[in-house]
């Protein structure tokens, strides 16, 4: 038991929290600086009546939240499923994704406590989307499954409900799902990044060419990459910055000790996603990934 005068770690006060991150103070920082100011209205309020149910451990968190709604815009999804619903936070995120005219199948048991958010969602404006099926998710899928027409027939299919049905629902969920491909292709170039994307810069037909930019170099350059790759990324496309959680060292105390590259380069990360969370050309979800990485869809 620790002394009556040590100072006690952080907590973080996110409702919902799973959080893989070791460090409470490192999860706050990304609620703080790249969460909550971006939150929907409608998100917030019904996470603050979430959190005052018995059951709130239940909800989805903000953070994840949020790399939801960020997620379904990306692959420009329509047509989704949600197994498991409890009050709706994570329902009301993929509502407010999807166009207006898509499509949520919502199944839960409880009806009672998808009616706690109902009134928040049909509030924003998005309950049209949401088809809410009261009971056990099984039965209605075992009919799906047996209607060929509903084979790859949705986008996106989201599940929070029992852990012991997972393998069940999957053995089902799969052949609902779309299929999906991939291509690669590689074109290197050596040298450093900035005279290129100078050029590329100068050049209007390069603007809005790129569906994806993957940044993973010098952290002291990421603004001025930035100042350039959002005219290169096209709108609704997206850009990747890794290491923005940068060893944790964004939440270390000023005499902490941190190796040298990791203290010259903090501020530079700290200045970034300042930056980001303030750049309302995008939206972004910070990512508590490997050593974090923060996604920035160009909206404007």
């Amino acid at each position: 038991m620790a002394a009556t005068g040590d100072a006690q770690p952080a907590k973080h006060q996110e409702v919902g929290h799973k959080s893989l991150l070791q460090s409470d103070a490192l999860y706050q920082y990304i609620l703080e600086t790249s969460v909550y100011p971006r939150e929907p209205e409608s998100m917030k309020e019904l996470r603050e009546v979430t959190a005052k149910h018995p059951w709130n451990l239940m909800t989805t968190s903000a953070d994840e939240g949020q790399f939801l709604n960020l997620l379904l815009k990306l692959i420009n999804a329509k047509n989704t499923m949600e197994i498991g619903v409890y009050t709706g936070y994570s329902l009301l995120s993929t509502a407010l994704a999807l166009p207006e005219d898509g499509k949520i199948l919502a199944l839960d048991i409880n009806r009672e406590n998808y009616e706690i958010g109902l009134p928040i969602i049909e509030k924003a404006g998005v309950a049209h989307k949401i088809d809410f099926r009261e009971g056990p998710a099984l039965p209605l899928l075992d009919q799906m499954v047996d209607d060929v027409t509903f084979h790859g027939s949705f986008d996106f299919i989201f599940v929070d409900a029992d852990k012991d049905n997972y393998l069940n629902y999957h053995k089902r969920l799969i052949d609902l799902v779309k299929i999906a491909g991939v291509a690669h292709k590689i074109d290197f170039r050596e040298g450093p990044a900035l005279p290129l994307l100078d050029q590329m810069v100068d050049d209007v037909t390069f603007h809005g060419s790129f569906d994806f930019i993957f940044v993973d170099a010098d952290k002291d350059n990421y603004l001025n990459y930035h100042k350039r790759l959002i005219d290169l990324v096209k709108i609704g496309g997206v850009i990747g910055y890794d290491n923005t959680l940068w060893n944790g060292s964004l939440v270390a105390p000023p005499d902490a000790p941190l190796r040298k590259y990791v203290r010259y380069y903090r501020d530079f990360v700290l200045e970034l996603n300042k930056a980001l969370a303030a750049d309302s050309r995008v939206e972004i979800c910070q990512l508590p990934v490997g050593d974090g990485i923060t996604l920035c869809r160009r909206i404007s």
